[in-house]
């Protein structure tokens, strides 16, 4: 079983999803994609909703918000203080390389993009993939912890696989085309979060149980 026909089956069992990351402008993706390291969407969710109320979702308000208010109001997603330095130093690189345009910020191809990104404060691999994705809408499949416990429990990688080597085994089976890219993983995280969970798996609701290894050993 490849990665093309996982999408298949898992589109066909919880249907359409299409881009699955939530957001009103590109920079509140760069925003998620810091918040949820180490969270959960639910308390992401919480945050973004605090800066939003604030109006201070965009490069400059984080510049110019107090760190102190910034803390609070980021603080349902966890490791504030932490974040907070994170989005003052993102919010802080783009106001001052590019005047605040994301646009002009994504402006280069995925490589150059990526590079820059991982030169970043606090920018790992999947929060760089997640940004180029979700909010640069380009081409870059994201690996992420439900990801990796899926195709290892199917018996198709060892669980001790790194994010490039996953990444370039899923992507080269899946047509490179931007909504297959974004809603395979949004696929993937519904799994991981519903039925492929990390502690008491739902293995007989899942549509990859007659393929999958554990699926296989449980019943």
């Amino acid at each position: 079983m490849n990665s093309f026909e996982i999408y298949k089956i898992l589109k066909n069992h919880f249907g359409t999803v299409g881009s699955w990351w939530p957001k009103d402008s590109p920079f509140e993706v760069i925003v998620g994609a810091i918040l949820t390291q180490q969270s959960t969407w639910t308390n992401v969710e919480k945050a973004i909703k605090n800066l939003k109320d604030k109006n201070t979702l965009d490069p400059s308000s984080i510049v110019n918000l107090p760190m102190d208010e910034l803390k609070i109001l980021i603080k349902p997603s966890g490791f504030f203080n932490q974040k907070a330095d994170r989005l003052k130093d993102m919010s802080q690189y783009i106001m001052d390389k590019y005047q605040g345009n994301i646009e002009l910020f994504f402006n280069k191809n995925n490589k150059e993009l990526r590079q820059e990104l991982l030169g970043l404060k606090g920018v790992g691999l999947e929060t760089a993939d997640s940004i180029i994705l979700y909010s640069a809408e380009k081409n870059e499949f994201v690996i992420d912890t439900y990801t990796k416990r899926i195709y290892s429990r199917l018996g198709l990688v060892k669980d001790t696989i790194d994010y490039e080597s996953l990444k370039d085994y899923i992507t080269k089976d899946i047509p490179e085309e931007l909504m297959i890219y974004q809603e395979f993983h949004g696929l993937l995280v519904l799994t991981g979060k519903n039925l492929c969970k990390k502690k008491d798996p739902k293995c007989i609701e899942c549509p990859l149980n007659k393929k999958c290894k554990l699926a296989i050993e449980n019943s």
